[in-house]
């Protein structure tokens, strides 16, 4: 009768449940608990086996780049230009619900990715939708997608992430079909969804690297409007570093290749 009900669960896609009701099967202090206690048991797992298996789904369709990357091990050492209080104050605020944009600059090797990926991964672990994107390779993914017909249902979807990361902007000059469609793509979320740009470049010359006028007073108005700014400073994180916990953010065994 057992072996039916855990097949029954299975196949009504309770796996939590089921699960927890093996476990109870295996412990022998559970007879003394109630039916109704054992019942609760049963339903709080199968909560928490959701929740584990949606953020591992959304973590795993963000694509980040440091997927392992988490705000609770960021280093603010002095001189890094980064406050763990205001970190731990933008991740736990409703920036995201907001439709804010986070912007990151900073040299090459200062962190930006890391805590980029780390402000998305908080992100997924908090039951939003998230979506890496390196903006030298955007152009010719985009022109892939104007080639093949699915440029139209990739900005739906798009729109509807909640959190875009966009990697590495102004590093590599962009054409007028790119710099058109980078302006769908932020019109599509401004006010709505958030947004997170890492840059070498500081943010007063980005209008200059959008290149023409028009767009880019249009794509600076909406990434601008409501936004939380972190600029990193100090020395490279990369060289030298011989562990990640010794770098004021923590990077992975194999090292950036770009900031």
């Amino acid at each position: 009768m057992m072996n039916t009900t855990l097949e029954q669960l299975r196949s009504l896609k309770l796996a939590g449940m089921a699960a927890g009701l093996q476990e109870q099967l295996s412990q022998a202090g559970m007879t003394g608990l109630s039916f109704e206690e054992r019942l609760a048991l049963l339903v709080d797992r199968e909560v928490h086996w959701r929740s584990d298996k949606r953020q591992a789904r959304l973590l795993k369709a963000a694509g980040l780049k440091y997927p392992q990357a988490c705000i609770e091990d960021i280093d603010s050492r002095a001189g890094r230009g980064l406050e763990r209080s205001a970190v731990m104050s933008l991740a736990l605020g409703n920036w995201i619900e907001s439709g804010h944009s986070v912007l990151i600059t900073g040299l090459t090797g200062a962190g930006k990715t890391w805590l980029a990926c780390a402000l998305a991964q908080y992100a997924c672990r908090r039951g939003h939708s998230a979506l890496y994107q390196r903006v030298p390779r955007l152009g010719e993914e985009l022109r892939v997608r104007h080639g093949n017909g699915s440029f139209g249902k990739w900005l739906i979807a798009l729109a509807k992430t909640d959190v875009l990361l966009l990697d590495d902007w102004g590093m590599a000059g962009i054409d007028s079909q790119t710099r058109a469609d980078l302006l769908e793509i932020i019109d599509d979320r401004a006010g709505n969804k958030a947004t997170i740009i890492t840059s070498q470049l500081p943010i007063e010359h980005w209008h200059a690297w959008i290149g023409d006028a028009t767009i880019a007073d249009a794509i600076l108005d909406r990434v601008l409007q409501k936004n939380h700014r972190f600029n990193l400073m100090g020395e490279s994180l990369r060289g030298g570093a011989k562990s990640a916990k010794a770098a004021a953010i923590p990077t992975p065994q194999e090292t950036e290749k770009s900031a």
